[in-house]
């Protein structure tokens, strides 16, 4: 089974042909999670997720030049900055909120106002370091020395910013977050940690707390995705090997967890039901494989090959098992995603992330060269 490398093009124009239908039922919706129905909701704007969307339709505009993906695209950057000037709930997450809109339409178009409106948000993403612990504080309210693997990802934004700004003080916030992932959040055998509390006064570890994952000792799976894709990137912008080298012990112990159906449960140690009982996480695949696909890029082709020959196997399983090609009335592209398993959210649906970051590692297969992330 490895149909989206064998017939890379046809599955890339299965994705146009969704994302035609999805932007007639989705439009200006700032989607999370599709319903059993198949049909997406509609978040605030402010919500971590609502940069995929817009972030799907620049992809696709980049692959195809049609005018009209860009159109439908051009208007986000500048409806989520609108939010800064009232109360808001922008947190850590505004690299996913930010990059795939305002930094990617830059990218694309040269437009000016595009790269200032990331460049704030790059501002506001430093902000929440705290110098005494070395981390970027993750969401808001009382949650003063919470840290979680998730924010890896959003550290390009920073990266980027420092490259288009000229200023390393950017960087140099997204070297000791991710220095500090390196010590606290990456367990020997290449686990991840969901959540690391500090004392937001001393910067001292308090305690790991489960999170989405199952518990404080256990592996959740698209945690470990956040974290391999994440220090892959950091390796990119810096090319510091440390970060390379624990992007390869994470993305080990990713693959080696796996079974022969290759897309990850939502958590690696998810208890002892029967596995057939243990919800999947399409989006973790769909993470994971982008990821490896750019740590095989980083490394020699004997070595890299791995890691990208994995990649492939769980975009092709994503594709044949978990695609809804044949379901028009289904505005998500992936199944069976797992938002928040513990809290009994979004289990067995599909995920407004997980669809962007399948579409992003097939246009990759596919020769895109316009990385965000």
């Amino acid at each position: 089974m490895n149909k989206v490398m064998e017939n890379r093009q046809e599955v890339w124009n299965q994705i146009k042909s969704k994302t035609d239908r999805m932007l007639e039922a989705i439009g200006d919706k700032s989607p999370h999670a599709a319903g059993a129905n198949g049909i997406y909701d509609n978040m605030r704007l402010d919500w971590w997720t609502s940069g995929f969307w817009p972030g799907i339709l620049w992809i696709v505009y980049d692959m195809t030049g049609d005018e009209r993906y860009k159109n439908a695209a051009w208007d986000w950057d500048a409806r989520l900055s609108e939010r800064f000037l009232e109360n808001h709930y922008f947190d850590h997450d505004v690299g996913f909120q930010f990059l795939p809109t305002a930094a990617i339409k830059y990218k694309l178009t040269g437009d000016a106002d595009a790269a200032r409106r990331a460049l704030f948000a790059a501002n506001f993403l430093a902000g929440r370091f705290n110098a005494q612990g070395s981390f970027i504080r993750a969401w808001n309210g009382d949650k003063h020395g919470w840290s979680i693997i998730d924010t890896m990802m959003n550290l390009s934004l920073l990266f980027w910013a420092s490259e288009e700004s000229g200023d390393p003080r950017f960087a140099h916030i997204a070297r000791a977050h991710a220095d500090m992932v390196m010590k606290q959040f990456i367990r020997e055998d290449g686990s991840v940690h969901h959540i690391i509390r500090f004392d937001p006064v001393t910067g001292e570890r308090a305690e790991a707390i489960g999170g989405q994952g199952a518990a404080p000792d256990s592996a959740w799976s698209r945690g470990a995705a956040w974290a391999l894709y994440g220090l892959t990137n950091t390796y990119r912008y810096t090319g510091d090997p440390a970060y390379l080298g624990a992007a390869q012990r994470v993305a080990d112990f990713f693959i080696s967890s796996l079974s022969d159906h290759v897309v990850p449960p939502w958590d690696f140690r998810a208890g002892q039901e029967g596995e057939e009982d243990i919800p999947r996480d399409s989006s973790a695949g769909a993470i994971a494989a982008s990821g490896l696909l750019e740590l095989a890029h980083a490394l020699h082709e004997l070595e890299g090959g791995l890691y990208g020959a994995a990649a492939r196997r769980i975009l092709s399983m994503l594709h044949e098992c978990y695609g809804t090609w044949n379901d028009p009335k289904h505005e998500g592209i992936l199944r069976e995603g797992t938002s928040h398993k513990p809290a009994g959210q979004n289990v067995n649906v599909s995920l407004i992330y997980g669809d962007y970051f399948y579409v992003e590692a097939v246009a990759k297969l596919n020769g895109w060269q316009h990385r965000i992330f």
